[in-house]
């Protein structure tokens, strides 16, 4: 257990995406979180209102298999492997947080300035949630695919709108850590 416990060096879990990859492309599917967006709203039956969600949804059944995967093995990463000792954050970016009122993670995953149940009762944070996560699930199908399918699943394959695509998740998340989220907090 203390194998499974301690921080894995970066070569092992490459060689493992890679390997789910080679799978991935021998049996012609392609890695991506965001496309199950899709699915579960073609599921809906939305497809009859909006052509964007009418499709197979059923030939994707594959990879909903691979989201309940995630979040079970999230699940039991967090509650049954963890050590919180491993979280090593760098001393600049916890005084920059905490100018902005986001505390030190202590162990935690997610900051309560921004997740705990202090959230519920500011509308400001509840609106920021809702618009990041409208901006994330869409913009993301918009994008033709989100961070994992472009990085992971399209860089592996060569395309082109997939190096742009993480281009510009870059350039969007140094704009947004250093110049964005200093205005919201």
């Amino acid at each position: 257990m203390e194998l499974l416990k301690s921080t894995w060096h970066w070569s092992i879990s490459g060689f493992i995406i890679g390997m789910v990859l080679l799978l991935l492309t021998y049996f012609g599917k392609n890695f991506g979180m965001s496309s199950n967006l899709r699915s579960l709203c073609s599921m809906t039956g939305i497809g009859k209102r909006f052509p964007f969600f009418d499709w197979d949804w059923k030939a994707q059944r594959w990879n909903l298999t691979v989201v309940v995967g995630a979040m079970l093995g999230g699940y039991f990463a967090v509650h049954f492997l963890s050590d919180a000792s491993n979280v090593a954050i760098n001393s600049e970016t916890i005084q920059q947080l905490s100018e902005m009122g986001i505390e030190s993670p202590n162990g935690k995953l997610l900051p309560e300035a921004l997740f705990g149940n202090s959230v519920w009762s500011s509308a400001k944070l509840i609106s920021i949630l809702i618009f990041g996560g409208f901006l994330i699930g869409f913009g993301s199908r918009y994008a033709g695919g989100c961070t994992s399918g472009h990085a992971i699943s399209g860089l592996s394959n060569l395309q082109k709108p997939s190096l742009k695509a993480v281009i510009g998740f870059f350039i969007g998340g140094l704009i947004m850590s250093h110049f964005v989220l200093p205005l919201l907090f």
